[in-house]
């Protein structure tokens, strides 16, 4: 039998659709990378995507090819979200952190055909545009566009659109069709290209805004420090539409200064982002002895949070740090840190190291860790194995790979190691490639670091599994001072006594002057472990600071 229901497709247009006509006046605010400030409504950004897509039908761009984006979080860039997408082609978000040459490997692994930048981009794409010959066009999100010499057509965004008048019917089509593309960041190897459909973002989109997942409404004032062209900012440029809320874009400036000025000026309510923004924001604020005015609630994902960084926003700001888990290739939401009714008498100490984990899964996404041989761990909150996700919106192939498709009996394995507790609460308790195996024991980097965060002079700290020629291999801790602070080795060493076990203390604790960090904002373990990795073996690396041994 037939169902009584109307049958619409989950259409990345209809979130456009539906803000323009529900909530047509609220304000998009951008900081352009000029320093100054755009507001525009929902209905204008409407008007504009159908013009813009008018624009791509004027320029040859057929359902189904990519667009590139090139881009910070502005309201141009919002624009592409809907008018690319909404078009039916694939909207495919590039992040100007890589290397020129990954830039170049991804653009023609993903046959773009257009690719639209930031004025700010633009010595950049001159690097890579000659190695990208499939591009017709680079179009300057701008008035107008440069006689820079460039190997195709350099146009201007404002001019297309200009050419348009905006009576322009979204398409109906499959809500399978693809809507947007996501490269991962690539530490080793090439990266790899995960495919949104609009059914699959529409349906994250959803979930994203639900009380117990992120908790948006038209009540918020938006401002994701997530890049655009990070997993689409965590969804947020669709979840806003969606609810009708105010969204605040920053642009270029996601320095603590930059970002505290806008949280204050336009009133945020809801931010998210990744620990290493975070840390800047709160050495302003505690720098100029600041407080947050309207800031409610902040995400942070990416990387886990240090509960040492939780503490600091929660007791000292009163911002409550909702903390989430995922990935490219879930889009990226898999879990929330929500509390349930049940948990409201438990003493604050209790709720806060509940909330410290990554949570448990909103509707549509599953979960389970398994042992090295594939076998189902029981969800006692102790035991760790490999944690693996499956659901309307999780990876089920990487775009254009000749490989086997990933999944395993179903389940995607995300490469992180992870315990639950009986009630679904998820920890993560380190990547699998960066746990530290000392002498047929497990020791969590993550929780190697987090007692080094929790020293009032670290601002930042990273723990390697470095090879030790009795226990395999021995943790070495290398921590950033905070600025104005010198805290030594063997003071940060001793911090450890009492909080852990003695066999899981660093062998070495090393003051380095940065950490490094990858596109998307995580420290790149890979790099230390090249220069650090060998340190308790062969001695020093090159230039490192004067290590000290625990005791």
């Amino acid at each position: 039998m037939l169902g009584l229901m109307q049958d619409h497709p989950l259409l990345i247009s209809g979130l456009i659709v539906h803000a323009e006509r529900h909530h047509p006046t609220q304000e998009v605010v951008s900081r352009r990378v000029e320093g100054d400030i755009h507001r525009t409504t929902y209905a204008a950004i409407a008007h504009r995507s159908r013009q813009l897509a008018q624009a791509l039908d004027r320029l040859g761009i057929a359902a189904g090819e990519r667009v590139a984006t090139l881009a910070w979080n502005g309201y141009r860039h919002l624009e592409l979200y809907y008018g690319v997408s909404g078009s039916g082609r694939v909207l495919h978000t590039l992040n100007p952190r890589l290397h020129p040459e990954q830039l170049a490997w991804i653009i023609n692994h993903a046959d773009d055909r257009l690719l639209f930048v930031d004025a700010t981009f633009l010595p950049l794409i001159k690097a890579v545009a000659p190695h990208c010959p499939q591009l017709k066009a680079v179009v300057l999100l701008a008035d107008a566009a440069p006689g820079d010499a460039l190997p195709l057509p350099l146009l201007a965004y404002e001019t297309l659109l200009a050419a348009e008048s905006g009576d322009y019917r979204w398409p109906s089509f499959d809500e399978r069709t693809a809507s947007s593309l996501c490269y991962t960041s690539g530490t080793t190897g090439n990266p790899k290209g995960v495919l949104y459909s609009h059914r699959s973002s529409l349906l994250h989109t959803f979930a994203a805004a639900l009380p117990d997942s992120l908790s948006c409404s038209a009540r918020d004032v938006i401002l994701p420090v997530v890049p655009m062209f990070h997993v689409n900012a965590w969804g947020l440029p669709y979840v806003g539409p969606m609810v009708g809320a105010k969204m605040v874009l920053p642009g270029p400036g996601l320095d603590g200064k930059s970002l505290y000025e806008l949280f204050e000026s336009e009133g945020v309510t809801l931010s998210a982002g990744v620990p290493t923004v975070w840390q800047g924001l709160l050495a302003h604020v505690d720098a100029e002895g600041k407080k947050f005015s309207t800031m409610r609630r902040t995400v942070v994902g990416g990387s886990a949070c240090p509960p040492a960084m939780k503490a600091r926003f929660e007791n000292d700001y009163g911002v409550e740090v909702v903390h989430a888990w995922g990935m490219t290739e879930i889009s990226p939401l898999g879990t929330v840190s929500s509390l349930k009714s049940s948990h409201a008498q438990l003493p604050a100490s209790a709720r806060f190291d509940l909330q410290a984990k990554q949570g448990r899964v909103v509707f549509g996404v599953d979960m389970r860790i398994v042992d090295p041989q594939g076998k189902e761990i029981a969800w006692d909150g102790s035991t760790s194995g490999e944690l693996q996700v499956r659901g309307p919106w999780i990876v089920s192939q990487y775009f254009r790979l000749d490989a086997p498709a990933p999944l395993v009996d179903g389940w995607f394995p995300t490469g992180d190691a992870a315990t639950i507790d009986a009630e679904g609460y998820m920890q993560i308790t380190d990547r699998i490639k960066d746990v530290v195996k000392s002498g047929g024991e497990w020791i969590s980097s993550i929780d190697v670091e987090n007692v080094a965060m929790s020293h009032p002079d670290v601002a930042s700290a990273a723990c390697i599994g470095a090879v030790h020629p009795k226990w395999d291999e021995r943790p070495v801790l290398l921590y950033v001072a905070k600025a104005g602070k010198s805290p030594t080795p063997e003071a940060i060493l001793a911090h450890y006594e009492g909080r852990v076990a003695k066999w899981q203390i660093p062998d070495m604790a090393i003051a380095v002057e940065a950490l490094p960090l990858g596109a998307t904002g995580k420290v790149l373990k890979n790099k230390l472990r090249d220069t650090y990795g060998r340190f308790l073996v062969d001695g020093a690396p090159t230039n490192p600071a004067t290590p000290a041994r625990s005791t």
